[in-house]
């Protein structure tokens, strides 16, 4: 389950002052729903996109018996 800012919140906030696990989660829910995004949800999710990558790598790492090969958002 999602704990943080909801979307409106966030909406109103420029995204470089996003959190790393609200961009991650927000950019999974509009992969998600990227086929009944209107034009303005599918900007919005382009601009998270390009966000998530002006922050650099997250993670990098394969994963292992003790960890998650994907960065845990949630």
């Amino acid at each position: 389950m999602y704990i943080g800012r909801e979307l409106s919140e966030l909406t109103m906030l420029p995204l470089d002052r996003w959190e790393l696990n609200e961009l991650m989660y927000h950019h999974h829910i509009f992969s998600q729903l990227a086929a009944y995004l209107s034009t303005e949800g599918a900007s919005l999710h382009v601009k998270v996109i390009r966000e998530l990558e002006s922050r650099g790598p997250v993670g990098g790492d394969k994963g292992g018996w003790d960890h998650s090969s994907a960065p845990i958002y949630d």
